[in-house]
Parts: structure tokens; C-alpha cells; sequence
């Protein structure tokens, strides 16, 4: 088995979700070792995410801590299972390692939903309006690390348009589509491309008209990844420091409700691309 010095999100995750199967089945390191035999300092180190298991011992342990959900064990199993690059990994050492997790976050999920207050949705940026984003990071970042960072952005909308499209729910707020990120040409192209991209069968787009009011979570952008089975979904979360995760059980219940929310107070797709259109003609 291989060590880590900087596990990704993922690999975290993974190794999260065996510690917390562990002391559900009240057990202890020393009895996960004597399992795998192997020294206990190596137990906690894959239940960190710094050493990799492979997938007969994840078995190995589901089965003796008694863990009786058979498609969450699978789901583990997968996880353990791939070791393969991603295409994020070229970015690895170029770019903060919390932007890398978004992308392999993404690509692992079954299916995403999005809140966005001020942007409007990553995945479905132009290169301009990304370009513009990028610019007015505090402190200013130099010209190759924008560069860096559209190429990535423009290279995560390929989960939108996989052989097996990726179900994909953004809610916007107005407050989003009249900020002039780059100017009226570029935000008009930008709003363009919302409309034509919502047109696609796995892209739904609802439009939060600021008459809606006061809503939860203003001020969060908010991405919700749906996993294999509900216990593996994960939220991230925006900060100034970069990307946060979430995935207690607690913390999805609540961004589920803030996702149900808005389901009910947005306007539907046709209203929202009609919306969209407007703000557009106006610029």
C-alpha cells in the first residue's frame, strides 16, 4: 500500500467513512490492525487518507464490523478501487489543491445541484466571464495563474457532456446575472450561453428573482455532489481561504432542505430562460 503526503478530498473521504464504520461497530484500532495485520499507526493512517487500501480489505473490514449495508460497502469498494489520474492531476502543483478536489468531486458524482449568489454556476462559464472572475481575486493574481485556473474551469464543464450525461441542477440568483463580470459584452455572452446550455436535457437552470426576498444560505454559494448512495454526498462550500467539505450527516440534512427550498421558490425552466433573456436584452 502506497502513503500520501497531501491525500486529495476523495482520499480523505474514503478513509473518513472507514473510521466512522469502525466506531459505529465500537471497535478499535488495534482490532482493525489484528484484522489486516498490520501495526495500528498504519490503521490510522488510511483512516486519514494518507495511506491507500486496497479493496479486499475494505471488504475485510465492512464484513467483520458487522456492517450490513451492502451498496455503501460497494460504494467504498469503488472508491478504493480506482487509482488512475484524473485530468485534474496536471494541474497538480500549479494550482491549491482545494480547486483540484472540486474537479475529481465532480467527476466522481452521480449528479450535482447547485446554489450561486453571485456568480453565476462554474460549469457554465465562458472562458471571458471565467477570465473576468479570476481578475478580481484580492490579492491580484499573476496573469499565467489566471490562465491556469480558466484552463481548469473550462475543463470541468466536460462532466456536463459525458456519453452518460451527468444530471445537473443550478439555481441562480438574479443578484448573479446583472453583476458585470467583464463588462456588458462579455456578461451578455455569458447569459447567452446560460440559456443555450439550459436547453440540454441533463441541464436544469431556475432563476431566483430578487422579489423572492430574504432565502437560507444568502450569501453561501453552495454545490451539492450527489454519491453512489446518499451517505457518500458531499457539500462544498466557498470560503475566502478556498473550498470547504461537508459530509456529516447533520450538515447534509441541512443543505438538502436549503436545495428543497429553492425547488419550491424559483422560477421553473422556461420562466427562468425567458428571465435570463430579458437581463440579456437590457445589456
Amino acid at each position: 500500500m502506497t502513503t500520501r503526503p497531501t491525500p486529495s478530498e476523495r482520499q480523505q473521504r474514503l478513509g473518513a467513512e472507514l473510521r466512522k464504520m469502525r466506531t459505529a461497530a465500537g471497535a478499535t484500532t488495534e482490532y482493525a490492525a489484528g484484522l489486516l495485520g498490520l501495526d495500528r499507526t498504519k490503521i490510522s493512517n488510511m483512516e486519514s487518507g494518507v495511506r491507500a487500501i486496497a479493496p479486499e480489505r475494505v471488504r475485510t473490514l465492512a464484513s467483520n464490523y458487522e456492517c450490513a449495508d451492502s451498496e455503501y460497502v460497494e460504494a467504498l469498494v469503488e472508491m478504493s478501487s480506482r487509482r488512475s489520474r484524473g485530468w485534474w492531476d496536471k494541474y497538480r502543483g500549479e494550482l491549491p489543491q482545494g480547486l483540484l478536489d472540486i474537479a475529481e468531486l465532480e467527476w466522481h458524482a452521480h449528479a450535482l445541484s447547485t446554489i450561486q449568489t453571485v456568480h453565476v454556476p462554474g460549469l457554465l462559464h465562458t472562458e471571458d466571464y471565467a477570465r473576468a472572475v479570476f481578475d478580481s481575486v484580492l490579492p491580484v493574481l499573476p496573469r499565467l495563474e489566471v490562465e491556469l485556473r480558466v484552463a481548469h474551469r473550462m475543463q470541468r464543464r466536460q462532466v456536463l457532456g459525458r456519453e452518460v450525461p451527468m444530471p445537473y441542477v443550478g439555481y441562480v440568483h438574479e443578484a448573479a446575472l446583472r453583476m458585470h463580470f467583464g463588462g456588458r459584452d462579455v456578461m451578455r455572452e455569458q447569459l447567452t450561453y446560460l440559456c443555450d446550455m439550459s436547453e440540454r436535457d441533463n441541464i436544469t437552470l431556475r432563476v431566483l428573482p430578487s422579489e423572492v426576498g430574504a432565502f437560507p444560505g444568502a450569501g453561501h454559494a453552495l454545490l451539492y455532489a450527489h454519491g453512489i448512495v446518499p451517505e457518500l454526498d458531499t457539500v462544498q462550500l466557498d470560503s475566502a481561504h478556498g473550498p470547504e467539505f461537508m459530509h456529516a450527516a447533520g450538515q447534509l440534512q441541512k443543505y438538502r432542505a436549503h436545495l428543497d427550498w429553492m425547488d419550491r421558490a424559483a422560477l421553473n425552466t422556461e420562466d427562468s430562460r425567458e428571465f435570463i433573456h430579458a437581463i440579456a436584452r437590457q445589456l
